[in-house]
């Protein structure tokens, strides 16, 4: 009742008004399933292969849609995964473009459960465990790649971490993006937004550390649960291999200074989270790190692991974070998704399923983070590509009830 009866592909814009795939998917029992591909503007090395839109559309039809439909059943994730790792034929998904699969892997999931007459989360394995939920990391001030003329650091997150429920976790977030708008107006600093709705304004990191730092001690207050400070260093993306240094503007770091700078701001801001603090090639470093500050606060592979299962694997040999970020479009597919949350969790790791700063309007990270357990989903906290994950998070919560 769920074999893949036909795979609809198209362009679509993303929020930065590029061009992604979206996949149909249709049951021959009438089951209907659409999904869309996001994309990241700080990408990692060694990252599944995303192609031109057009091309990963091409691609896909000629060399996946013939292994799907009449072949496979949209009920059967693995097998819909497996279709498509058989039908691209490499490592990276460079033949039809890791966002053609992505779109399809969650579309036809998608279909599975329409066909069951279930919530995608229920369908993907799980619902919350016990009282808990994924606490949400929102973006709220930064720069970087989503905004090359603010900070150096990448994100400012808003983690709250202390509060009872989901929406209230939600609202939190976008009550600190709200008074970090207010702090920037009293200290007469214009600000435009990022890739992800935060605020960019031209300041320094220090400036920025001072301003939500303000802003969640604010909210925290008004709220009366604990509102913490994160970041995504995305230190990759400040790392100049050929001279190994960080450089921070007119600031350089060498890699045991760039530690010793991550474990001081954890120090000093007492940070929740940080993710990339560290090069994606230095392991070592990373290990450093989380034997220096692990056990205080969440250190979190990204660009380290890109939600690869053999890299995720050598972390955990080595003792390199104590968290993983999990993006599907960066693997390619759910089951591989999911696999490295499955894998991260077996050996104590945090998973983190995170959105792409192109986004669109799918909710399918929402169901995954539900569906997994994970403490944590990164979804920005602005933005109707944003706030469409976190009031589907909202809604998921009232049906796990």
């Amino acid at each position: 009742m769920t074999l893949v009866r036909s795979v609809s592909l198209r362009r679509i814009l993303d929020s930065r008004g590029n061009p992604t795939v979206e996949a149909d998917v249709l049951t021959d029992s009438g089951g209907f399933g659409r999904a869309a591909a996001p994309s990241g503007a700080s990408t990692g090395e060694y990252e599944a292969i995303e192609l031109p839109a057009g091309e990963a559309i091409a691609s896909a039809r000629q060399h996946a849609i013939p292994r799907l439909v009449d072949e496979v059943h949209a009920g059967n994730q693995r097998e819909v995964d497996a279709a498509l790792r058989g039908a691209d034929g490499t490592d990276d998904f460079s033949t039809i473009g890791a966002n053609s699969a992505v779109a399809i892997s969650m579309a036809a999931a998608k279909a599975g459960a329409d066909v069951l007459g279930a919530p995608l989360f229920q369908h993907l394995g799980g619902t919350f465990r016990g009282d808990g939920f994924p606490t949400p990391l929102g973006n709220v001030l930064g720069g970087g790649e989503h905004a090359k003329a603010a900070t150096h650091i990448q994100e400012f997150l808003a983690v709250p971490h202390g509060a009872p429920n989901v929406a209230e976790a939600v609202f939190a977030n976008a009550a600190v993006h709200d008074r970090i708008g207010e702090l920037l107006d009293e200290r007469d600093l214009p600000a435009g937004k990022g890739d992800e709705g935060a605020w960019a304004p031209a300041v320094t990191d220090a400036e920025a550390f001072d301003i939500v730092a303000a802003a969640t001690d604010d909210v925290a207050a008004d709220v009366g649960f604990d509102v913490a400070v994160g970041l995504d260093v995305a230190a990759s993306e400040l790392y100049d291999a050929d001279a190994e240094v960080y450089r921070y503007g007119d600031v350089e770091r060498t890699p045991a200074e760039q530690v010793d700078y991550i474990a001081g701001l954890v120090d000093e801001y007492d940070l929740a989270y940080v993710e990339d603090p560290v090069e994606e090639d230095d392991f070592d470093g990373f290990a450093d790190l989380t034997d220096r500050v692990g056990d205080r606060t969440v250190l979190c592979g990204d660009d380290l692991f890109v939600t690869n299962v053999d890299r995720l694997q050598r972390g955990v040999d080595e003792g390199a974070g104590n968290a993983i970020l999990v993006k599907p479009n960066q693997i390619g597919t759910l089951s591989d998704a999911v696999d490295a949350v499955e894998l991260a969790t077996r050996n104590g790791l945090d998973a983190v399923v995170s959105h792409r700063s192109g986004e669109t309007e799918d909710t399918t990270i929402a169901h995954l983070a539900v569906a997994t357990g994970a403490p944590f989903i990164k979804t920005g906290t602005v933005g109707g590509e944003r706030t469409a994950k976190l009031n589907e998070l909202i809604r998921i919560a009232e049906d796990a009830v």
